[in-house]
């Protein structure tokens, strides 16, 4: 995800205070006006998963690769080709900008796992730097999916060892935003601070500026509707995925966010419609699961008893200013021994509405967030 209005992003020290991370015996509550000190103590750094030694199925997770930046693609490079050879990868998009780039990506994905499993991305279908090789964005997504067929990347669903995993397809949608605006500051529109607007390439009737490119991407899912009604039917465990946010309970409230639009270009609720009628509408506790990407916040949330997950490499900016960083722990163990692993910890944000309720209706910006504002001018006439 990246947006053209990008004041520095939200680092460690600034993120809410909850006490999900620390020993009951050291509390922190969040405050305002007092937590960026406080902020300062000690939390423990994710650790590669301890799964390493299991002789079943293992199924590992990662979005927003972002291999255009050279650290990106070297933690790519490095990737075991032992360790991971009999594993699973799944890919919830944003690989490359460039089609160049995202075959050589998914070339190394595919050597050092069994079976690599990709859906789109936003980034994936920009054609600001090869535009004269494409019609549109639909044209290269249909070259990149004729890719993935030639190297042997998965795109449709699939039972591996009785576990079904199905790749769901999606775009975002302005009207998936429910929540309360922040008015009375002067925050950039979608068009100028959205880089999807000017570096994808629709045909006619296709619009960031409505739902038709969120329906048409949701429609491409129908064509699979029978292989996924077997897997509904012979799997006890079945994981979906998708590059776009299904719920908005799954990122920061508004008054959280540098761009507190943001919610206007993550989501659709057609895909969370979607992943619903796979894994039922109230979930399989323990047994449904959703893996998404996106907005760059790591989130491992259970919601109406669909666990929902992102795990994102980002960008080395962002990996610099986050505790948990990204190198070492990921790709993410969501799977193994017949059975999804304990949840990613720490994560800051899905730890913070654990043990605080969202309060939307608050469109107070917070400190960190108000300092790169002006508010608007009221002129009397």
């Amino acid at each position: 995800m990246v947006l053209r209005f990008n004041p520095s992003c939200l680092t460690f020290s600034q993120r809410p205070h909850h006490t999900a991370c620390f020993s009951k015996q050291v509390p922190v509550n969040f405050s305002y006006g007092k937590y960026t000190k406080r902020y300062e103590l000690g939390r423990p750094h994710i650790v590669p998963s301890v799964w390493g030694n299991t002789e079943g199925l293992r199924v590992f997770v990662v979005s927003d690769l972002h291999t255009d930046y050279d650290e990106n693609l070297k933690w790519v490079e490095c990737l075991s080709t032992v360790k991971h050879k009999n594993d699973v990868l799944l890919v919830a998009g944003d690989v490359a900008e460039t089609y160049s780039m995202f075959i050589v990506t998914m070339s190394l994905l595919k050597e050092k796992f069994e079976h690599v499993f990709y859906v789109p991305g936003n980034h994936d279908l920009w054609c600001r730097r090869e535009g004269q090789n494409y019609v549109d964005s639909l044209e290269k997504l249909d070259k990149l999916l004729d890719a993935c067929k030639r190297i042997g990347v998965e795109t449709n669903p699939t039972v591996i060892d009785e576990l079904g995993i199905i790749p769901l397809f999606s775009w975002y949608h302005e009207s998936f935003d429910k929540e309360k605006d922040i008015t009375g500051f002067r925050i950039p529109s979608l068009e100028m601070a959205c880089k999807d607007f000017y570096a994808c390439k629709w045909p006619n009737g296709l619009s960031n500026g409505d739902t038709s490119l969120a329906l048409y991407f949701d429609a491409m899912n129908d064509k699979q509707m029978e292989v996924i009604k077997e897997i509904r039917m012979t799997c006890d465990h079945i994981i979906t995925f998708s590059h776009f946010v299904p719920r908005q309970e799954l990122c920061p409230e508004k008054r959280m966010l540098f761009y507190p639009k943001l919610p206007k270009i993550i989501g659709s609720d057609y895909l969370e419609d979607r992943i619903r009628s796979i894994h039922g509408a109230e979930g399989r506790r323990n047994a449904s699961c959703h893996v998404f990407g996106h907005t760059h916040f790591c989130w491992d949330a259970v919601i109406d008893d669909i666990r929902y997950v992102q795990a994102p490499l980002a960008y080395p900016r962002e990996r610099k200013r986050r505790m948990n960083g990204g190198e070492n722990w990921l790709p993410f163990c969501l799977y193994a021994d017949k059975k999804f692993a304990d949840r990613l910890n720490p994560c800051y944000w899905s730890d913070y509405y654990s043990a605080n309720p969202r309060t939307p209706q608050n469109t107070i910006l917070a400190p960190w967030v108000a300092k790169f504002y002006k508010k608007t001018e009221n002129i009397d006439v």
